[in-house]
């Protein structure tokens, strides 16, 4: 699609974090290198055309409820200030980023973290930097599919935004066998639309 970005819409590059990113993470993704080529192509396309480029990052403390050794169902992944939490070192970084899961919580929407043993949801500083941009729709890439990619997307649908989620520059852990394909039909019937980087066919 030639002509997706423009000064109103914001590329959100969704934890693109050497645990999820690099064989050697905690929480490694399959097909996550491919990824990264294809974020970095719509980097590109999105600066050239004035869009708003901005990336979420997980960053949690060494102990919290989210990981497996604390009560969650994670591995220790992206803790704050280790080589697991930085990105990827081939990922194009134009753009601000918003760290999430910084106070423990799950951080799976780039817009909103949950306090894993209340539930209560507080806002991240996401959505403050789209509105002082006036931005009004938001494509969606990164990893993983079936988690923070959908959350985000899911958010940002809800809050308005027209969002628009990429095929081939995502990847899903797949912890159950289909969950990615579930995520997918999730992010459609919240209306999201599913597209496909420039120059590349479903």
């Amino acid at each position: 699609m030639a002509n997706r970005y423009d000064p109103t819409t914001a590329l959100i590059v969704v934890d693109v974090q050497n645990d999820f990113a690099d064989p050697a993470g905690s929480l490694y993704v399959k097909g996550a290198a491919d990824v990264v080529k294809m974020v970095n192509g719509e980097t590109r396309r999105a600066t050239e055309a004035g869009a708003f480029v901005v990336y979420t990052q997980d960053w949690h403390p060494a102990s919290t409820a989210h990981f497996a050794k604390d009560g969650g169902i994670w591995p220790v992944h992206c803790v704050a200030d280790t080589w697991g939490a930085a990105f990827h070192p081939d990922l194009s970084v134009v753009g601000p980023w918003v760290k999430k899961g910084a106070n423990g919580e799950d951080g799976y929407s780039g817009f909103t973290v949950k306090d894993p043993t209340t539930g209560a949801t507080t806002p991240t500083a996401l959505e403050g930097l789209l509105h002082e941009r006036g931005i009004r729709r938001v494509v969606v890439v990164g990893l993983a599919t079936d988690y923070c990619v959908k959350a985000t997307a899911l958010d940002a649908a809800r809050l308005g935004y027209g969002t628009e989620v990429l095929q081939d520059a995502i990847a899903a852990v797949d912890l159950a066998e289909g969950d990615g394909d579930k995520a997918r039909a999730a992010m459609a019937a919240a209306g999201c639309v599913l597209g496909y980087c420039f120059g590349t066919l479903p």
